[in-house]
């Protein structure tokens, strides 16, 4: 009974979702065009790119520029963060990836080191199947990790090194994209073959395709919060929630049933979380002190939530 009440429900959500002609701020300091600049630089010292991206993600927000400007060395998409993303659709995703082009993928879990083992054997295939030109002397191989903010490369370089190397963290790593702000110099990261890496910034495209493109971007957070609005990012994640059938959040908040109204699921995170906040009402009978939910703490909440795993695997893509 309580599932058919939750398939009713379902049938009444929002087929689309309205942006009201919100753009997304443009955001690329300049840390972006330097870090760009300095990888085209370092291009002649690389054997091989490491492209990695979102799982959540993978058809959106890849920067262009990284092929414009990088493309003409082997290329390995290691898309990270697996364990957040819903793979059931595995298969489908790797074939539209095809149709781009795209046919080294591997999917990647540095929290737990998964997959990541098979990082080293395929980029050594790629580089040995290629032409090194000046670098065909060279006894060890370089990569270099690029893709856009806050999708692990860093994360993906010091898990490398725990497989291969039992060694501790080399790079820097942080829950907020623009750690990383210039092209490190190299991190070992296999001994056998001997593997070196160059840690980079993480780039967006100055320009990104869609307003759906970047609200995604957002919900993964590769681009700072501010910069989109954490009302509408909440708002654009529960529609995602209820259009893909994800309802952890229901119980997670203890809502009782699916709700496609922002509002009152905010609410209902704010008096659960106990987030609230006074306020002072002028009537005409004097001030009064109110307490309200505090609607920005819960959609902060919703989204910090979700991007830790705990409202269920989803593919935004």
């Amino acid at each position: 009974m309580k599932l058919l009440r939750v398939l009713c429900q379902a049938a009444a959500f929002r087929e689309t979702f309205s942006f009201g002609g919100r753009e997304i701020a443009k955001w690329f300091p300049g840390h972006m065009a330097k870090g760009l600049k300095q990888m085209k630089a370092n291009l002649t010292k690389v054997d091989c790119i490491l492209e990695v991206h979102d799982a959540r993600i993978p058809l959106s927000g890849r920067n262009p520029l990284f092929h414009e400007n990088l493309g003409i060395k082997p290329h390995l998409l290691v898309l990270n963060k697996m364990d957040l993303a819903d793979l059931t659709e595995k298969e489908r995703i790797l074939s539209n990836l095809t149709r781009q082009g795209i046919r080294n993928v591997i999917f990647t879990d540095c929290v737990r080191d998964e997959n990541v083992r098979k990082v080293v054997p395929l980029i050594t295939d790629l580089i040995q199947a290629s032409n090194r030109y000046q670098r065909s002397e060279a006894l060890e191989y370089c990569i270099m990790a690029i893709g856009v903010p806050n999708v692990g490369k860093s994360s993906l370089i010091n898990s490398l090194r725990r497989c291969y190397l039992k060694k501790g963290k080399a790079s820097r790593v942080g829950g907020e994209p623009g750690i990383t702000k210039a092209v490190l110099s190299r991190i070992q990261v296999s001994e056998r073959p001997p593997v070196f890496s160059l840690d980079t910034p993480g780039v967006l495209s100055p320009r990104i395709a869609t307003i759906e493109a970047g609200m995604k971007l957002a919900l993964c957070g590769t681009i700072l919060d501010h910069l989109v609005g954490e009302d509408i990012m909440a708002d654009y994640l529960l529609y995602t929630l209820n259009k893909y059938k994800k309802f952890n959040y229901v119980e997670k908040y203890g809502l009782g049933e699916p709700c496609d109204n922002i509002e009152n699921v905010l609410k209902q995170i704010a008096l659960k979380l106990k987030k609230t906040q006074k306020v002072k009402a002028l009537t005409g009978i004097g001030d009064i002190n109110m307490v309200l939910p505090n609607y920005s703490a819960a959609a902060y909440d919703f989204i910090r939530t979700f991007r830790k795993g705990d409202l269920g695997k989803v593919m935004l893509d």
